[in-house]
């Protein structure tokens, strides 16, 4: 569960992760600053080696593996940035890697995990299907299953994102994170509430995949459907551990619809010469909808920029 990740959990995995992963930077976004009325700092986690953050808590999490547990080969699902970090990871540990994707993952993201060597699964109708195929596959074959959201060691690597974030901009008041499945959020908010508690911590998420929001207000797991989005990186349904994370790591949550998540990509292309994909163009666009109740100053993740050249040409039209 939530506190099952410490900050020290979080300061090992930087260390582990010092030669492999950017330094992404952490740069004032001044148009969008200006537009909202925030002084709003962007997480260039879309600059990361594999275009996300996902490469970090992927990596720490195989090795983190007994040499006994991963010396064969590992398996995980994927909406596609965790499976591009899992893809280079198991490439550097020279063991092989199953990913199992939807069949409306991204090409890029796609493209990479191949160029990495990994065997893809793309016969799944959407992610929580490719979940459940993944985990059978695990079983059926007696190999590693890389949880994409949860386990101390992926998490922890996820929370380097926000040990960064204090190192460099050491007075920041709010962060806003994208939500999915709990990963990110999980591991940031681990290291910020030990270390930084006063940090107010805000998720965003489409409507289009906006479990973790709906199962807070409920109190409980509630199922979503599976419906198209631009924030495809956030898909899916969510479980105890993930609703657990959301209760203790948010502070607020905000929903936003497709049409802002576009409007965010577009903004920040344009004004903000910063390519994200729309998972992570989710904070931009809670922000340009002005609901937030952010304290400056105000860091927004930018957690991944893998998009099809096609949709961002859609979305700049």
């Amino acid at each position: 569960m939530f506190a099952d990740v410490t900050a020290s959990d979080v300061r090992r995995a930087a260390d582990r992760l010092g030669n492999v992963v950017r330094r992404t930077a952490l740069r004032r976004a001044p148009r969008l600053s200006e537009r909202v009325g925030h002084d709003v700092w962007l997480k260039l986690e879309s600059e990361q080696v594999t275009g996300s953050f996902k490469i970090r808590g992927a990596y720490n999490a195989i090795a983190s593996l007994e040499p006994s547990d991963g010396a064969r080969a590992v398996v995980t699902a994927s909406a596609g940035n965790h499976g591009r970090g899992v893809a280079l990871a198991a490439q550097r540990f020279g063991i092989a890697a199953t990913i199992f994707v939807p069949r409306t993952a991204p090409r890029v993201k796609i493209d990479g995990m191949r160029e990495c060597g990994a065997t893809i699964d793309a016969d799944s109708a959407h992610y929580d299907e490719a979940h459940a195929r993944a985990l059978a596959f695990a079983k059926a074959h007696h190999i590693t299953y890389i949880d994409p959201c949860a386990g101390t060691a992926l998490v922890a690597g996820q929370g380097t994102v926000a040990l960064e974030i204090v190192e460099q901009k050491p007075d920041v008041a709010s962060v806003i994170v994208p939500v999915g499945g709990g990963g990110l959020v999980g591991g940031m908010g681990a290291f910020l509430r030990a270390t930084k508690p006063d940090v107010r911590i805000i998720g965003a998420q489409s409507a289009n995949t906006s479990a973790m929001a709906r199962s807070l207000e409920a109190g409980r797991i509630v199922d979503v459907p599976v419906l198209p989005t631009l924030a495809d990186g956030l898909a899916g349904a969510i479980d105890e551990h993930g609703l657990d994370v959301g209760r203790h790591a948010l502070d607020e949550m905000i929903v936003v619809e497709e049409a802002g998540v576009s409007a965010a990509i577009a903004f920040l292309a344009r004004e903000e010469s910063v390519i994200a994909e729309g998972s992570g163009a989710v904070g931009v666009a809670a922000l340009l909808g002005g609901s937030t109740q952010a304290v400056d100053p105000l860091v927004v993740v930018i957690s991944g920029g893998n998009i099809d050249a096609e949709v961002l040409s859609r979305v700049m039209a």
